[in-house]
């Protein structure tokens, strides 16, 4: 990779970004906020998950490239507002790269991922403080996570606290339980049991999912395609038709 020839990429991008957003540019673009651009944030990362799980390199570099752009564009909102800009954007993730790999940078000796991966949540946790309530690394997990990938995420966590979670008759157990206990509230129809049933059902499915060493995430997303693929028998393509309101790096 030519140094130079990257950040004048970066450069050349972030200009972009600032003329759609100048008096000259575009009107939609202009009226954007960070509560607007988020979501489409979050679907930009979903099409990067998308395109790596069908294992296209084409299609990969062009959704990263709209990830990036929307990085890019809101970064250009902070700076606009005096809060950061994109080099802070930057440097602060090099710092803290840096800072949380001390057996890279510094004199620590670690051996193993399992060793990395407690040494992160310890930098992790002097960083940031501990909640009274809630264990640390539990914590850290965050809130906006898609709620399976979220379950996937707190367990493999708790498995480092507790060990009875690796038990699979355990997790077994469980489900059965809460299955039970649905096919009871069912047929009582009590509404609001059965929410909270299936909720409970959901982690420990989850949680299984994880003990046979899959993401239910993951899994779900799989058994969608195959929905979509099966419920559609003459194999006609749906076009995706993009959405002329929405900012794309791609043109």
């Amino acid at each position: 990779m030519n140094k130079d020839h990257l950040a004048q990429a970066i450069m050349d991008l972030s200009d972009l970004v600032l003329k759609l957003r100048g008096p000259d540019g575009c009107p939609w673009d202009r009226e954007q906020t960070d509560s607007t651009i988020k979501m489409y944030l979050l679907e930009e990362a979903y099409e990067v998950l998308d395109a790596i799980e069908r294992g296209t390199s084409e299609k990969v570099s062009e959704e990263l490239g709209d990830l990036l752009f929307h990085i890019l564009f809101l970064a250009d909102l902070a700076e606009e507002r005096g809060e950061f800009d994109l080099v802070e954007v930057i440097e602060q993730i090099k710092h803290k790269m840096i800072r949380r790999h001390p057996h890279v940078f510094g004199g620590a000796h670690i051996e193993s991922p399992a060793e990395v991966s407690q040494q992160w949540q310890e930098i992790k946790r002097t960083e940031k403080g501990a909640s009274e309530t809630i264990h640390p690394w539990l914590e850290a997990v965050p809130t906006d996570l898609p709620a399976l990938m979220r379950a996937h995420r707190l367990i493999e966590r708790a498995l480092k606290i507790d060990n009875d979670l690796k038990r699979g008759e355990k997790i077994w157990e469980k489900v059965n339980e809460d299955y039970e206990d649905l096919q009871s509230a069912v047929a009582e129809q009590d509404r609001e049991r059965i929410g909270n049933i299936l909720g409970d059902l959901l982690f420990g499915l989850a949680n299984l999912a994880r003990h046979y060493g899959f993401n239910a995430e993951n899994v779900l997303r799989g058994s969608n395609q195959t929905f979509l693929e099966n419920y559609n028998p003459d194999g006609a393509k749906v076009e995706d038709t993009p959405d002329p309101r929405r900012p794309r790096a791609k043109p």
